[in-house]
């Protein structure tokens, strides 16, 4: 497996932690999982920690992958703090406004103690 994911259920959120290998298709199925336990605990708030070995993924891949996932996702999290421990540059801050102008309640933050715990 290219991934491993663990999520915690804390007071008005979901904490994923995922770790292993940096690839288009890791972040494809861990986002996937994760929008399932949301689903399943009927949460909309989720923190996302993300720590992938490898080369960062490019511009265009970060906008594919972000724009096809806020059309599958849409309407589903009310909240999504996300922390990639390993982010160069400014592709999460584009990544954060291509999120934000397709209507997903999204913020990226550099570490997670700097990341506000969403509330209910």
């Amino acid at each position: 497996m290219a991934y491993t994911l663990k999520i915690e259920q804390k007071p008005g959120y979901l904490h994923a932690t995922v770790t292993g290998r940096n690839s288009a298709d890791t972040v494809v199925r861990y986002m996937r999982e994760v929008m399932q336990e949301c689903t399943a605990r009927r949460c909309q708030r989720v923190l996302i920690e993300e720590n992938l070995e490898g080369p960062r993924l490019g511009t265009m891949e970060v906008y594919a992958l972000v724009n096809a996932g806020a059309k599958q996702f849409h309407g589903l999290l009310k909240a999504l703090a996300f922390v990639d421990l390993n982010a160069e540059g400014g592709v999460m801050r584009f990544a954060e406004d291509v999120a934000v102008n397709r209507a997903i309640p999204a913020r990226v933050f550099r570490t997670v103690a700097g990341a506000p715990k969403p509330t209910p």
